[in-house]
Order: C-alpha cells, then structure tokens, then sequence
C-alpha cells in the first residue's frame, strides 16, 4: 500500500516541530499490521530433545523473552501462531507435530531449532529420525547449533519478527492466508515400518508397478503402504 505523506497530515495553523518529527512513525497499513503481529507472537511449548533446554532457559527472566512480545507461550495449538521445533524429531513425532500445525489458526510460522530440526544432524539419514522438518512444514527460520544457545534462538527470533514485518496484507506466495477461504491442511504422514508422506503416493504406487515383476521383502512393505494409504483416503 502506499505511504502516507507526513505533510499531508499536518495542520497549517499547528505545524509540527522539525525537532520533532522524526519522532513521529507514519507508515503504511501493511508495515503497521505487520509490526504489531511481529510484537505479539505467541510460541507453541513444544520441546522435543536437548535443544528444548536451551528454549526453556530463553524463556527465563535473564534473557526476557517478554520483550519481544513473547512471554505468553501457549500449550494449546488453537492460540499459537509459532511452533518452536527444538530438538531430534522422530518418524513416529512427526505424525502429531502435522496435525498439531493444521491445528494452529493462520497465520502461523515454523522455526526449526538446531541441527537436528534443520537436517537431521548427527542422526541424519538414520533408521529412525527425519532429516530436517522442511520436508514435512514449510519452515521459516533455521536455527544452527547442537544445541544453539538462547542467543542464537533470540537472534532467530528477530529474524522471524523482520520477515513478519516485511510481509504485505496482498496474497502471494508468501502470504497465502489473506486469500479467499482456508488454505487446504498439510497430509498427514502414515507411520508404518517407516513413515510415508501421502504427498508422494503416486511415487510410490510408480515404484510399485516397476518391481512388481521381480517382488522383494521391501516391495511388499511398500505395496503395504501404498494399501494403506489408498484406505485412508477411501
């Protein structure tokens, strides 16, 4: 939108003093919505390993998370705007983390804390563990650090409140929520021998075809859940 004129606003017979109008903030409607939704956002207490240590002792009163408009910190996804994934997160965690950011009300962000929420860390690639969140949740914010100090979650913090301020009320890409109706909730990933992520079941179901000459062990886990998954949205 566009910026208003300060001059526009001032009245000839009480001008304001040149001292004093830098002090006096005009801006548009987007930068002021966008400001005071950076200054009030409401974290999702949600602590998965060590790096969830780390964000409880920011919310302590020697780093003042109040300050940033953050001290009321929410057990309930229904008045959270932000989810705080901090620590290892498991292929049987991410099956409730999904539902618990389809829950959240819009507009809501992600900000993944440490190395394993951002890529797995030294459990990349492991049987058991997902190799960063941005695969399941549009991430906003990475965190680096094993685990990262309350610092560097605060400094993540100020980043999250910038790209907040930065966004405009018109829809795009980064906004998506100032569209017409609810955005359409994130599939929720199928837990089995592994975990599968619906959005690639015409993936799976190609892989299938392929080998279905030659069958293996892991074909018939995979046609497995390519049955399940086919059940689940029957």
């Amino acid at each position: 939108m566009a910026e208003i004129n300060l001059k526009e606003l001032q009245n000839p017979d009480i001008p304001v003093p040149e001292e004093m109008q830098s002090n006096v903030a005009i801006t548009s409607i987007s930068k002021l919505y966008g400001w005071s939704r950076s200054m009030s956002v409401w974290p999702l207490l949600f602590g998965l390993a060590c790096c969830a240590i780390e964000m409880i002792a920011t919310a302590s009163s020697r780093f003042d998370m109040a300050r940033f408009g953050m001290d009321i910190q929410r057990a309930s996804p229904r008045q959270s705007d932000l989810i705080i994934v901090s620590g290892t997160v498991t292929k049987k965690m991410i099956v409730p983390i999904v539902r618990l950011y389809n829950q959240m009300p819009e507009p809501k962000y992600v900000l993944a804390m440490g190395a394993c929420a951002s890529g797995g860390g030294p459990f990349k690639e492991g049987y058991n563990v997902v190799s960063g969140i941005d695969k399941y949740l549009p991430t906003d914010v990475y965190v680096p650090g094993c685990p990262p100090t309350p610092q560097a979650l605060l400094n993540g913090l100020i980043a999250l409140h910038k790209k907040i301020q930065g966004q405009s009320l018109a829809v795009s890409a980064s906004t998506p929520w100032y569209g017409n109706g609810p955005n359409e909730p994130i599939p929720v990933p199928i837990l089995g021998p592994d975990v599968i992520d619906p959005r690639q079941l015409e993936l799976f179901k190609k892989e299938a075809r392929l080998n279905r000459e030659t069958p293996t062990v892991a074909d018939a886990m995979m046609a497995v859940h390519v049955a399940a998954i086919a059940d689940v949205k029957a």
